[in-house]
């Protein structure tokens, strides 16, 4: 009986998932939220049952803390050395790390290292994993990345047009990101299409980040995220892809620094900059039924943005043999999702099954059987590829 908990530390939050991996149940999730203020919240899930409450969380130390010690508290482990593996997940791996590996000192250096191209994840990612590393050192822990799916993206794909030795000497590159649920999401389409020999996917996930992967055979060809997650398809307050020209003319004609201008880039754009409403989709499209124009020009702009990668990747793989949509929006927004679809009907003969799309539930196919593209809404679940490839690196 090996227990491994998977572990996904943001800029403010701590997600776990506990796993029973004999049968892959998950025992316990939950998530500390707000890390670093008086009114932290901790949410918990387990034995069918859900506690939230309210508290201090100074820092990730505090909030490993706390969810090491309710454990405990609610008997869901008797020992912390139940607890056989650990799985972090790490948004940047730069080019070190193509799969997941167990952590060493060197891998820890290399995460450091990559801090610049994550400042905002992997400087936490390495907090949660000292502060397991304290609490239970008699647990193996393993890295799984987000950017190691994409290294097998061809250098045309991600080598940018600037002057060659900014490669070279500096590691500016495209990375990509959301690679976990892009690998998860794409093995289970090439289940569902009878596993077989060449396939040729598009993955997109769509969420608060959101970014679009060209599978091919099994492996990321194209993705639209690039050195950051900034780059790529609008997201809840990230711009994506813009002209960047626009970056100096924010500096020269406003006055504005560069810290300023990324911000902007970054927490201040999307959904939220066009609509003025919210980086949600939910509160989104709430608004744009009520009239709010703003609201609306933010939804087309959205799923246009998606429209484009979805043409330029058909182009790259040849052709597609299915679609997938995954992530907080590409699972629940079924207008989004016939939005999308309809705008790329015409070009690629998809046939939408309207009420699979609408009232279906969970993983399932939403195209009719005469339609040359499948078009699946997968679930991701990336906290079960970091168990998996826990378990299986440290032979549990």
């Amino acid at each position: 009986m090996s227990k491994i908990i998977a572990v996904n530390a943001g800029s403010s939050s701590l997600k776990f998932q506990l796993f029973e991996m004999d049968d892959e149940h998950v025992i316990t999730a939950g998530i500390v939220e707000r890390i670093g203020m008086e009114d932290a919240i901790f949410t918990i899930k387990y034995n069918g049952e859900k506690e939230t409450k309210t508290l201090p969380v100074p820092t990730h130390n505090e909030a490993v803390q706390l969810l090491l010690d309710t454990l405990i508290e609610k008997k869901i482990v008797h020992d912390l050395t139940d607890i056989k593996g650990i799985g972090h997940r790490i948004v940047q791996g730069g080019s070190y790390f193509d799969s997941s590996v167990v952590i060493d000192e060197d891998v820890k250096a290399k995460i450091k290292e990559l801090i610049p191209l994550a400042p905002l994840h992997n400087g936490p990612h390495l907090i949660g994993i000292n502060a397991f590393e304290k609490a239970i050192p008699s647990a193996g822990a393993v890295a799984v990345f987000d950017t190691a799916f994409h290294q097998s993206m061809p250098p045309k794909n991600y080598v940018y047009p600037i002057p060659y030795e900014y490669y070279t000497d500096h590691a500016i590159r495209k990375y990509g990101a959301h690679g976990t649920s892009h690998y998860y999401v794409s093995q289970r389409v090439i289940d569902l299409l009878g596993n077989p020999e060449h396939s040729n996917i598009i993955v997109a996930h769509l969420g608060a980040g959101g970014s679009l992967t060209a599978v091919k055979d099994g492996k990321s060809y194209d993705t639209s995220m690039g050195l950051t997650p900034l780059a790529g398809i609008m997201m809840a307050t990230r711009c994506g892809d813009i002209d960047a020209s626009v970056f100096d003319f924010m500096a020269e004609n406003l006055g504005m620094s560069a810290h300023e201008i990324i911000t902007t880039f970054n927490k201040k754009s999307g959904l939220l900059g066009v609509s003025g409403v919210s980086g949600d989709m939910r509160d989104v499209k709430a608004a744009a039924k009520e009239g709010n124009k703003r609201a609306q020009l933010a939804i087309e702009i959205f799923e246009n943005r998606v429209v484009d990668y979805i043409g330029q990747y058909t182009f790259e793989l040849g052709h597609v043999d299915a679609i997938a949509f995954t992530a907080g929006i590409g699972e629940n927004s079924d207008f989004v999702r016939h939005d999308i679809l309809a705008k790329i009907a015409e070009a690629t003969g998809i046939v939408i099954d309207e009420d699979a799309n609408k009232n279906g539930k969970g993983e399932r196919l939403i195209t009719k059987p005469e339609s040359k593209i499948k078009v699946f809404v997968i679930p991701t679940d990336e906290e079960l590829v970091i168990a998996r490839d826990t378990k299986r690196l440290l032979n549990l």
